[in-house]
């Protein structure tokens, strides 16, 4: 083979070569370093385990979880219904901007009742937590939020 075909060997594989290492450590960085809180049934799981729960605490928490999901749950549906009879009114012929404004301060409260309610049930669930698996926890929040902030999904349903 001539020189010069070698070489474009040699770069297109170290190319190659530093694209592989390049996706194994950003996976294994994503991984380990900047694990998000699973959503869905595995949420559940993973919080016991990486909270150390004991059995007791483990049950409050599915106490807590369940009566807190069913209230959020109902407050979402009741933002949803608000949000379509918003779209209603702005799609009218003629908008009524009173009532657009009226459903808007609404939703506003809706909203501010949804973030009293999970404050609530942090606090309460905190209340569950020995200072060592509350302070787990709340770097838990802490990573959601970032990674909301930044413009990431965190866990959400």
């Amino acid at each position: 083979m001539k020189n010069s075909t070698l070489k474009f060997l040699l770069l297109l594989s170290v190319i190659l070569n530093i694209a592989i290492l390049g996706t194994v450590g950003y996976s294994y960085y994503r991984n380990t370093c900047n694990r998000p809180v699973p959503s869905g049934p595995g949420r559940r799981a993973f919080l016991m385990k990486e909270l150390s729960l004991n059995p007791g605490q483990a049950n409050l928490m599915i106490k807590n979880q369940q009566s807190f999901h069913s209230q959020i749950d109902a407050m979402r549906q009741q933002i949803f219904k608000k949000r379509l009879l918003l779209l209603n009114l702005m799609q009218s012929d003629n908008p009524d901007t009173k009532k657009i404004d009226q459903t808007i301060e609404e939703i506003g409260d809706m909203q501010e009742g949804i973030q009293k309610t999970i404050v609530a049930h942090i606090i309460d669930v905190k209340t569950i937590l020995n200072k060592d698996q509350q302070k787990k926890f709340f770097g838990f929040i802490e990573n959601i939020i970032s990674r909301r902030e930044d413009g990431r999904r965190g866990p959400h349903r």
